[in-house]
This record gives structure tokens, sequence and C-alpha cells, in this order.
């Protein structure tokens, strides 16, 4: 396939933002709405807000955002990320280290089919290259020996590895944790409705209007549309699916949702898996534990969780919802 990893991400990040404007669907006269995009966290990023005009705000926003990448990345050197992995430290800021417990927490719950320490495979694989391929069966077998979360552990602010080649990428949930973060900053300054959108991670304060939520789309897979909507207030919507990191190579498509037991792409006939709850940082982590553990699994694992709902999509582009999904967020097709 032509073009940049990059490039391909940001096209795909720029068809959400499309995606949700056009379900969001406010005039640009309405009295104090602002929109602002900017490229964080490798991503174009838009927040809008619908009761304020503050673009000073927004940009403390985005600020915020390459704080929290300043310390979640695992490629810039200055990480605190990469300095874990690298063994250059074991002390790590509070939030960092909450975040890497929480990351564990969902490994262990999809007993590793989620598993943080996947680096080594996904390094291995590198979607990132111009010219991405296979990798050997025996590459993959010596990556694969080296994912295993238990080797990882926390202790207030310090992590520890139980081995010298362990490497942590929160990849699968730093988004929604720094969307809950940057909730957190505009609701302090009294922001009541506003959308924050890293990326295809989505997260609402309130609703467009004090009767209506507001609506947003889910990615038709592959395509630069909606294959559906669904309406929400004070709620995110996170998606993973195979069509936002993939090559195809002899005629078979290779996707980044890797499955650290075998080592290659969860081969498991699904396309992408939405998850609406309150807190997005919980969405992120189970987006991508439910599209692990396949549509059975991952719905038993939803409706066993209060206010939160998923939205599976197969192979054939069928769309199947969570007990009381549709009821709860006016889905529309």
């Amino acid at each position: 396939m032509g073009g940049s990893y990059r490039h391909k991400l940001n096209v795909l990040a720029l068809i959400f933002v499309i995606l949700f404007t056009n379900f969001s669907a406010c005039a640009s006269s309405e009295t104090g709405k602002i929109t602002k995009n900017d490229f964080v966290l490798n991503t174009v990023a838009t927040i809008t807000l619908y009761d304020s005009n503050n673009e000073a705000l927004i940009d403390e926003c985005f600020d915020l955002c390459r704080h929290y990448e300043s310390l979640f990345s695992k490629t810039d050197v200055n990480s605190e990320i990469y300095k874990l992995n690298h063994r250059e430290t074991s002390e790590v800021s509070i939030e960092t280290a909450k975040l890497i417990t929480e990351g564990l927490y969902y490994s262990k719950l999809s007993d590793g089919a989620f598993d943080i320490t996947i680096t080594p495979l996904t390094s291995l694989w590198n979607f990132a290259s111009e010219s991405p391929s296979v990798p050997s069966a025996e590459e993959i077998g010596s990556a694969r020996e080296k994912v295993d979360y238990t080797v990882v552990t926390v202790s207030g602010n310090t992590v520890t590895f139980s081995n010298d080649y362990t490497a942590i990428d929160l990849g699968a949930i730093a988004k929604g944790y720094i969307a809950d973060k940057v909730k957190e900053l505009l609701v302090s300054r009294g922001i009541k409705k506003a959308i924050i959108n890293l990326g295809g991670n989505v997260m609402c304060i309130g609703g467009k209007t004090a009767t209506e939520g507001f609506k947003i789309g889910i990615q038709y897979p592959f395509e630069e549309s909606s294959i559906a909507s669904v309406t929400v207030r004070d709620l995110s919507v996170v998606t993973s699916g195979i069509y936002e990191r993939y090559f195809e190579k002899d005629g078979t498509l290779y996707h980044h949702i890797l499955n650290p037991k075998t080592g290659y792409p969860y081969d498991n006939n699904l396309l992408s898996v939405t998850i609406i709850g309150e807190n997005s940082c919980t969405c992120d982590a189970l987006s991508t534990t439910c599209y692990a553990l396949s549509k059975d699994a991952g719905t038993a694992l939803i409706e066993d969780l209060d206010g939160y709902y998923a939205i599976f999509i197969t192979d054939d582009y069928k769309l199947w919802y969570t007990d009381g999904t549709e009821t709860a967020l006016n889905i529309e097709t």
C-alpha cells in the first residue's frame, strides 16, 4: 500500500472529524461556539466548546494533551514510559503509575488477550513503516516470549520488571485517559457543553441542548462514511477497528490488533468494537479488550458492567448490540 502510515492515520482521523462535524451540525453563527483542531497524540484532535468562545482554553487543553504525551509515549526518549522500557528509571509520576495499573487490570481481566507489554510484537510488525512486511515465524515466536504482563509490578510510583526485556505500551488506553483529563479541565472552567475528539476517542460534556444529546457517528469500516450514529450526553464513545492501521500482503489483510498468544493479528470475524460509557479510559481499554475477546465473550463482559454499552461490527458488516444499547443510545443506521 502506498503512502506513509502517518498520512493514513491523519486521513482516518480527519474522516472521523468530518463525520463528527456532520452529526453535530451546529451553525457557525451560534453564540459562544468555537471549534479548533490541532495535531497531538500522533493524530488530528478536535475540541468544540458550545457555551464559550475561549480559544485560549482550547489551546490549554491541547497543551495538556502534549503534557501527557510526554509521560506516556513509548518513542519519546524523554518520556517516562521510554525511560522505564530502557531501564533508565523505575520511578514515575503518580499519573503514569496509575495508568500502568489500569492497563494491568485489563490485562488480567482478559487473561492476557489485552496485554500492555505487547511492545516486542508491535515493534516487530512495525505498521508505521513505509513498506510493512509479515515477520518470520521465528521472529514472531521470539517476540511472543517477551510478552507477559505478569512480570510488571507497580508499588506507589515505582514500577519494576522481573526481567530485562519487557516493554510497556499504553497506546490502547492513553487517549481515553487523556480525554478524561481534558474533560476535567474544561468542567473546572465552567464548560457545560463540549465535545473532545482525540482522533476518534470522543468525550462529550453535556449535550447539544438541554434536551438533546450529541449525535456521534460510528465509522463504516474502510469507508469515508458512517454506518450508524449514537446520541449521548456526558458519555464517551471509543472505537477500535482493524481499518485504523493495516496493510495487505499476498491478498491477506494484516491489522494492528495483535494476539499476544499467537503473535499474529486477531482473526475473529470482527471489523470494529465501539464502547460507550462515562469514563473514556475505561471505554478505550474495553474497546480493545472486547475486540480481543471476540463478540460473544466481549458482549458478556460489557453486560456485566453497569452503564457501559457496546456495538460490534462483524465482517459481514452486521451490527450487534449489548442489552439495552439501542434504547439507551438511540442508535440510527
